[in-house]
This record gives structure tokens, C-alpha cells and sequence, in this order.
């Protein structure tokens, strides 16, 4: 896959609310009325919102977009200082917490061979949210992997490819992590297009080769994590 002629080097921000339990409908309350439209109001860009495929799993997932990281910052100094915001805050935790602990957050950047990031709402689509742990000094040969044919042959076997990131400098574990966002049509669709994926030749004899170029696994044990993810009724993105 070719690199993109002209990369985006806007900064995303991805952050994960796990939410206190019978706290949901409060949480998608505040930010379908408020948060959003504040977030409008001071530059930050939604991209999208998810929850996870399995209701079990209360945790708010979310994409959002800024032109830097000094721009971040404004915005959101802006955002907490507003005092819509602050009233709005204050009713929604009028009961108690929303939030069972502190977001989690992670400031990235699209790697050169991911497609631009657009927000689009054809409906009906399922997301996949899987970071990708690799052993010490091997995220430049899994990069070169998914560059030359992991991603190509993603979009053979029937996956919509999302969006490739690394986290920036300064990011937890930022040199050996990758985090993509694929859609399907439904999660059967994802599990047959994976199996498909797995039997190609293609992808047998590159992994192969990658993994004979770097000396190993480019994954560490347990280094694969995967998420299912539907949009939320207020995404800009479904």
C-alpha cells in the first residue's frame, strides 16, 4: 500500500469512560445534549462514539480530532472553564458519579499508510477497535507488515479499514503500539472475514517472511487485543 502523498498530522485523541453501573443512560444523556454541542463550540471535533458489542462491557469509547496538540489544550481549557458545561456536569452527577474511575486517554497520530479518517454515517456497521502490543523494537517491522500487505489484504477478505495509529511521543508504551479501527457488516461477517484472512497464502508468506526479517513475533504474548464496538445514536460516525 502506498504511503499517503499528503499525511495528516492533526492530532486524535481516544478516550475510554468506564461507566458506574445504572449510570449509562445519564452518561449518553449528558453528552448527547450537552457535551457535543459544547465540544462544537470550542474546535474539538467528534469523530465518533461507541459502546462495546457486548452490553456486559460499560465502557464509552470515543474519537476526537484537533489541528495540534497546543490547540488540545486551548480547546479544552475553554470547554471546562464554560459554564454551560459546568451546570451541565453538575445536574448529570446530581444522583452521584457517573464515571467507576478516571477516563483513560491516549493522544495519537494516523501512521502513513492508513487511509484518511472520515466521518460518515452509512449506518449498520460494527467496529473493531484492536491494539496491537509488539516485543521491543519491532513496531517499524509490523508497520512495514501492515503497509505492504496486511492492510491490502484486510480489504480483500471484506474489511473496511478505519484508520492505523500510533500513539505520540510520550504516550504510554508509544514505541511498541499500533491501534487501528476496522467496520464490518456484523460481527459473523468479521469472524468469516478473518478466517478467510488467516487461510490466504498471501498473508501466510508474508507473515512468514516479516516475522523471519525481524526474528521473531512481531505480536508479544498477549499482545493482540480486540474489541467489537457499535455507534452510539449521537455518533457522527455509524
Amino acid at each position: 500500500m502506498q504511503c499517503l502523498a499528503d499525511p495528516d498530522t492533526r492530532v486524535y485523541e481516544l478516550r475510554v469512560y468506564t461507566i458506574k453501573p445504572g449510570k449509562a443512560d445519564a452518561l449518553h444523556n449528558r453528552f448527547r445534549t450537552a457535551t457535543l454541542p459544547l465540544f462544537k463550540k470550542h474546535g474539538i471535533e467528534s469523530i465518533g462514539y461507541w459502546m462495546p458489542l457486548d452490553p456486559a462491557d460499560q465502557r464509552l469509547h470515543f474519537l476526537l480530532r484537533y489541528p495540534s496538540r497546543e490547540a488540545r489544550e486551548a480547546s479544552w481549557k475553554a470547554f471546562m472553564a464554560d459554564p454551560d458545561w459546568q451546570a451541565a456536569y453538575k445536574a448529570s452527577e446530581a444522583a452521584g458519579p457517573i464515571l467507576a474511575k478516571s477516563p483513560e486517554n491516549y493522544f495519537v497520530q494516523l501512521t502513513d499508510y492508513s487511509s484518511p479518517v472520515q466521518v460518515s454515517a452509512p449506518g449498520g456497521r460494527v467496529f473493531e477497535l484492536r491494539t496491537y502490543t509488539t516485543p521491543p523494537g519491532r513496531l517499524a517491522n509490523l508497520d512495514s507488515r501492515f503497509r505492504d500487505h496486511t492492510v491490502a489484504l484486510f480489504a480483500k477478505h471484506g474489511m473496511v479499514n478505519y484508520g492505523y495509529w500510533h500513539r505520540m511521543s510520550g504516550q504510554p508504551e508509544a514505541e511498541i503500539t499500533l491501534q487501528y479501527m476496522l467496520s464490518h457488516a456484523s460481527k459473523e461477517a468479521a469472524a468469516a472475514s478473518f478466517k478467510a484472512f488467516g487461510a490466504d497464502p498471501a498473508w501466510k508468506a508474508a507473515r512468514e517472511a516479516s516475522e523471519k526479517n525481524a526474528g521473531g513475533s512481531l505480536t508479544a504474548p498477549g499482545g493482540v487485543k480486540s474489541v467489537y464496538l457499535v455507534p452510539t445514536d449521537y455518533s457522527p460516525t455509524k
